[in-house]
């Protein structure tokens, strides 16, 4: 198969921009396409009450150096129990409060996480021809993860690539195909609709977790979504694509002519929420299990005004 060119990036964000299509000042995208009905139908799809974290542990050290100077969570102790037995919090009088305290310090996508619409620009524009210059040291002026605050719940659909193949994971560099999504999906017996969030399952960070080796994880090669799916993403109108990847799509990428184009297109032109390094170990085993591939789906990021993205624990409700 021949690469992508950049002529062909840029005639794809062409063909399947979203711009001024929900208003030009929009600043949600896709999650347009979640109506309150869909909601109240997904709210529908909670059968027994079992409950789902697809939040990975924030404490695996899945950053390797290999993209954009990130770094693994710092997690620091401000109050112990050492300090409350030892007297060192109650002062010199009776009115004192023994207690624990801490911080982190982790970058917004060091983790579980949404990526804001802000996050990727294709050349000097973002997501409904707002400029890159709208992003400031002070945060994004426009397309900040704010505007995610109320937005992320509806139908969730697993489709467990991984599982479906018959491996325990994806081989790096595999290309998920539309094809595959859709074999996939009659497979599991699910149907896709307008306004679901689509998580995908390629069991490469299971593969990490496993082996406790995260080397190459976080940007280096892996399997995801071919550059083609941008169409179907498209075509099915859906509101969020999630993987259990580090970036969802095929590393290597499929030309050298530019880094993640398949981002180039989905963010920027689009719109799509793009959720990564989702944990699906326990959901996907039920799943299979049971044989629900659907249920209510719910990640809303932190309240960080000009956010490029924001650490998440999504739930899946059954």
């Amino acid at each position: 198969m021949a690469k992508l060119t950049r002529e062909d990036i840029y005639r794809t964000a062409k063909e399947l921009s979203n711009w001024g299509r929900w208003g030009d000042d929009d600043q949600i995208g896709t999650l347009n396409n979640i109506s309150p009905q869909d909601i109240v139908s997904a709210a529908g799809l909670v059968k027994q009450g079992k409950v789902f974290g697809l939040g990975l542990d924030l404490k695996q050290k899945i950053q390797s150096g290999l993209f954009g100077g990130r770094w693994n969570l710092i997690h620091q102790m401000l109050a112990t129990g050492t300090d409350a037995v030892s007297g060192e919090q109650d002062g010199d009088g009776n009115a004192y409060l023994r207690y624990a305290d801490d911080a982190i310090n982790v970058p917004c996508q060091g983790s579980t996480q949404w990526d804001a619409l802000c996050h990727i620009f294709l050349d000097d524009k973002m997501y409904n021809g707002f400029s890159a210059t709208d992003v400031t040291v002070n945060g994004a002026k426009k397309l900040g993860i704010e505007n995610y605050r109320d937005k992320m719940v509806g139908r969730g659909v697993l489709l467990d690539i991984a599982r479906w193949k018959g491996v325990d994971s994806l081989d790096d560099g595999y290309a998920i195909t539309n094809a595959d999504l859709d074999a996939c999906a009659a497979a599991q017996g699910v149907e896709i609709r307008k306004g679901d969030f689509v998580i995908f399952r390629t069991g490469h960070q299971e593969r990490c977790l496993a082996s406790g080796d995260w080397e190459g994880y976080a940007g280096g090669d892996a399997p995801g979504l071919a550059f083609e799916t941008a169409y179907w993403i498209k075509e099915h109108d859906i509101a969020g694509i999630c993987a259990d990847t580090w970036g969802c799509e095929v590393r290597p990428n499929e030309t050298d002519e530019a880094n993640q184009p398949w981002h180039w297109v989905v963010i920027p032109a689009i719109g799509i929420a793009m959720g990564e390094i989702f944990y699906l170990k326990e959901l996907a085993a039920d799943c299979a299990e049971d044989g629900v591939y659907e249920f209510l789906f719910t990640a809303p990021p932190l309240h960080l005004p000009g956010g490029a993205g924001s650490p998440i624990n999504p739930q899946a409700i059954k």
